[in-house]
């Protein structure tokens, strides 16, 4: 699958969400063709951030609206200040324990780089970044340790730290992206529109 991605560009292939696949906690392949008419919202996450309680907003939300078919996907990537650890069982057991997460979680990814997978290389072509929202409290950490590390980092389209959301339609069009600092209400809404 890593391979088709890069292949279907060449080719001018126009692709979407169920073209990938993606290794569970368990290292079996899920076909994303299996969510094919469901109102998606992938996430790539990390269990120590200071984002991570965002888990408790997120499953609350998937608790109220998977039976109108929304599905988040969680890919627990430690590419960000090594907040994610834990191997996937760890990680897994983490969220069970700390926030009852019952939302599909996948095996461990990079989300960046050489090494990023597909899906995410894909949704970043998608939808670029967004900007992180002024006013929340880690805006200014999070711009500050970016703009040492790249002082042009706003200006690209990949994923800037842990709890970056992309939303994807009944279609499977990547309709939306949000950053870590997004007001989960909002997020709330805009998925609300898609169901």
């Amino acid at each position: 699958m890593y391979n088709v991605f890069f292949i279907n560009i060449i080719h001018g292939k126009n692709m979407n969400i169920y073209d990938f696949n993606a290794k569970n906690k368990h290292g079996e392949e899920i076909e994303f063709s299996e969510y094919e008419g469901k109102v998606l919202l992938i996430i790539n996450s990390a269990t120590q951030c200071g984002f991570t309680p965002q888990y408790d907003t997120l499953q609350d939300i998937y608790e109220k609206y998977a039976g109108e078919g929304l599905v988040i996907l969680d890919f627990p990537c430690n590419q960000f200040g090594n907040q994610a650890p834990g191997t996937d069982d760890e990680i897994y057991s983490f969220c069970d324990a700390n926030y009852g997460v019952k939302f599909p979680i996948f095996s461990k990814i990079e989300v960046n780089g050489e090494n990023a997978h597909p899906l995410f290389k894909y949704l970043v072509s998608q939808k670029g970044f967004a900007g992180f929202q002024e006013g929340h409290r880690l805006t200014p950490i999070l711009d500050q340790k970016l703009s040492e590390a790249d002082p042009d980092y706003k200006n690209k389209p990949s994923i800037k730290w842990n709890f970056t959301k992309f939303l994807v339609d009944r279609k499977g069009n990547v309709v939306e992206r949000f950053e870590p600092t997004e007001d989960m209400f909002l997020v709330e809404d805009k998925i609300k529109e898609l169901l």
